[in-house]
Formats: structure tokens, C-alpha cells, sequence
């Protein structure tokens, strides 16, 4: 049996308000093509469908489009898709019977029915072309504290209980199984020993200190598709424990990772292999200097080297742009001389970002023991100066601070 794993799609999604509707359509088109070259027998979306609880009307229509080119296009094609972080279980919850009808599993957040874990909505078979099943899926959403029930536990409360979970959930997969038919589990959640992007995955279960450990998937789970951390990674160095990433990156600093979606092969009841696709990318992501900061000279020299715009390139297209100047004096023209270079250039500048070359030191940590009653105006405009840039301050912007400061005494007498 072969099924493709992708997660953490964030539809909606801007960068530096930048849209990133034609990217992701992009993807949506290439996923169609690529699961249907593939024979691919099941979608596994591992939550993060949206980027935000409150997804925009055109996020929303890509999804429902989505889904009903897949249906139309690969009628013999299962989805099963868990809520993420950024989902709301109730907006993935609502389609429910429709979705059922069209073999499309969706499970926002964690079902309950009389009390108890509704093992009849989390628990889901796939099956092959012939309709045997082949496999069934633990399709566990991100889960909440709240979700959780209250474990008597010496050690971490919110681990256990994740694990409570997830071992209900399993064995009632077990339950149901038969010879022959292999155990995939899905979850929304972050793994101990696993690499974080920090500038787009929010902290999760209480914060990182709660990772969860790589056996809350006993051996017999020959394959479990996560989502959330953005960065494709196996977990634990098990081959059948993995994070397929995010399709494109979602921040300036992912632009080095490889996006990706998972082929999986089962065979029978084990793992048979895991193969990694790569998404392809419609915008690259520049920045200039490649590495750390550079003084503004060079970065306007490196600026003048890129590109020119070609005509015919379409707007989201463009790569974008993130510029990084070492600033050891002020630079009150900085965005204005480099957008001036950057005319009729292919990039987007969506990033500007002073590096400051001064002490980085507070108020306070200067001339220690002085309190604010023992400085001068003076003294605290020059500790501010100083905190930022390299350089002597300029004699001509200390006496415009001094006509400034006699204009508010005179204006307070």
C-alpha cells in the first residue's frame, strides 16, 4: 500500500504581508499531479491545514477545491486529515458529512462520545485499490491540555496524558486489525530531539519542555506522520517516525530547508520504505549578504550584481528579498538608498534589517551606581547612541539634540 504524507500547508499564510495564495495553489496543483503519478492509495495530512484559527475566504476555497479536484480526479484516492496548532477544530469539524460521503476523514480535534474517546471517528481503515483493507490509521488531531485526562503520575502531566491518549487510541486499532494489516498513527506534536524553526512554529503542549518521547509509537506502528515542526526530520533516528515538513517555507530562515512531501510503502504489517519528494519551489527566497551583516557600501554593491527585472516574470514569482546592513552610524536614507538600487531589479525586498555595531549596553550598565537623578540629559543620549552605534556621534546631531533640549525646557519654564 503506498501513502503520501505532507503537513503543515498554512493556507492564508503571508510573509511580511506578502500573500502567499499562488505559491500555495502552485503546490496544491503539483500535489494533484504527483499523487496521481504516484498511484498513491492515501493522502495523510498531518494537521496545519490553515495558518490561522480565523482563515481567510480564498484560504478556505483552496482547501474545498482541493478536495473536490482530488475526489473528481482520483475517485478511488482516501484523505485523512488531522486539525493542527493553528487549526480550528471546530471550522475542520463542520464539513463532517460531507467529507464522509467523499471518503475524506477529517478529524479537527479530539472526538468524544458519552465521556470517552470516540475511537469510531479517530480510528480509520485504508484500503487497497481491490477496497481490502490494508491498513488502519490512529489519526490523533493536535491535542490541548484540556483534552487531556488526569493522570496520577510522578512524572510529567502533560506527557502522560498524551500518552493516555495515544495508547487508547492504539490499542483500539489493535482491536480492530487483522493479520496482515499494518498499524499508522498521526499526530500534531513536538518530538524530543527534533529541530524547531523558531521564527514560524508557535510552542506547543505547554512549551518545548514537554517534548514528547519517540516511544509514545511502540514498534508495531510501522509508520507515524507528524506535523508542526516545518524542518523534514525523522525522529529518534527511526526511519518510521517523521515530520514530512511544510511545503514551502514559512519564514525567511526556512529558505535553506528542503521542502518535501513522504511516499510510503507498506508492506503487509511492516514499513517497507520512505521515499522523499521534493515540492517545487515558484519564489526563492535571497538575502544579501549570504551570511551575517555587511556595511551598507557593499550591501548596495552586492544589490547592483542581482538581476534584472525580465518583463515577462510574474509578480509572485519574484524571489523575495530580505537585506541585512551593519549599521555603525545612523543611516536615516538606509531603506530609501537601497530601494533605489533595487529599482528594476527581479527581487522583492520584504526584509530590511539593521545589524547595530554599539555596546548593545542598557542605561544601567553604564557608569554603573549612577542613578537616572545623577545624569545629564547629555549623558543619557549619549549612553543611548553608544548603545547602537560603533562610531563618535557626530557633532552636528549632539547639537541638534542640545536645540531640542533647550526648546522642551524652555517650553516646560
Amino acid at each position: 500500500m503506498r501513502l503520501l504524507h505532507t503537513s503543515d500547508w498554512h493556507l492564508g499564510h503571508t510573509l511580511y504581508d506578502v500573500s502567499r495564495e499562488a505559491e500555495h495553489a502552485a503546490f496544491l496543483d503539483w500535489l494533484l499531479v504527483t499523487l496521481e503519478a504516484q498511484s498513491v492509495d492515501a493522502l495523510l495530512v498531518a494537521g496545519d491545514i490553515f495558518d490561522t484559527a480565523n482563515p481567510s475566504a480564498e484560504a478556505q476555497a483552496a482547501w474545498y477545491h482541493f478536495i473536490a479536484r482530488a475526489r473528481g480526479k482520483l475517485p478511488g484516492l482516501e484523505v485523512v486529515v488531522i486539525g493542527g496548532n493553528h487549526d480550528s477544530a471546530a471550522r475542520l469539524d463542520a464539513p463532517d458529512p460531507l467529507f464522509a460521503a467523499l471518503k475524506v476523514r477529517v478529524v479537527g480535534g479530539l472526538p468524544r462520545a458519552r465521556g470517552t474517546l470516540d475511537f469510531e471517528r479517530l480510528l480509520v481503515p485504508l484500503h487497497d485499490s481491490r477496497g481490502k483493507v490494508k491498513a488502519w490509521v490512529a489519526a490523533v488531531p493536535y491535542l490541548r491540555p484540556a483534552d487531556l485526562p488526569l493522570v496520577r503520575t510522578e512524572g510529567d502531566r502533560l506527557v502522560d496524558g498524551v500518552r493516555e491518549v495515544y495508547g487508547l487510541t492504539l490499542e483500539a486499532a489493535r482491536r480492530l486489525r487483522q493479520a496482515g494489516q499494518a498499524l499508522v498513527a498521526m499526530g500534531h506534536c513536538y518530538m524530543v530531539g527534533t529541530e524547531v524553526s523558531l521564527l514560524s512554529e508557535r510552542k506547543i503542549l505547554g512549551g518545548n519542555q514537554h517534548a514528547l518521547p519517540v516511544d509514545l509509537f511502540p514498534e508495531d506502528v510501522a509508520y507515524a506522520a507528524l506535523g508542526h515542526l516545518h524542518k523534514a526530520q525523522r525522529v529518534g533516528g527511526r526511519e518510521g517516525v517523521r515530520y514530512s515538513g511544510s511545503p514551502i517555507p514559512l519564514s525567511l530562515s526556512e529558505a535553506h530547508y528542503r521542502h518535501q512531501v513522504l511516499l510510503v510503502e507498506l508492506e503487509g504489517e511492516a514499513l517497507g520504505s520512505v521515499r522523499p519528494l521534493s515540492v517545487p519551489r515558484t519564489a526563492d527566497m535571497l538575502r544579501v549578504p549570504e551570511r551575517d551583516a555587511a556595511p551598507l557600501e557593499d550591501v548596495l554593491a552586492k544589490l547592483a550584481e542581482l538581476p534584472e527585472l525580465d518583463k515577462d516574470t510574474p509578480e509572485q514569482a519574484r524571489p523575495y528579498l530580505e537585506v541585512c546592513v551593519s549599521l555603525p552610524r545612523p543611516e536615516p536614507s538606509l531603506r530609501r538608498k537601497v530601494e533605489a538600487v533595487l529599482e528594476g531589479k527581479a527581487a522583492r525586498l520584504v526584509k530590511l534589517t539593521p545589524s547595530y555595531t554599539g555596546t548593545g549596553l542598557v542605561l544601567a550598565e553604564t557608569q554603573a551606581g549612577l542613578s537616572l537623578r545623577d545624569r545629564t540629559p547629555e549623558d543619557v543620549f549619549k549612553a543611548r547612541y553608544a548603545r547602537d552605534y560603533q562610531e563618535p556621534m557626530a557633532p552636528e546631531l549632539l547639537e541638534a539634540f542640545h536645540t531640542l533640549l533647550t526648546q522642551v525646557q524652555e517650553d516646560a519654564s
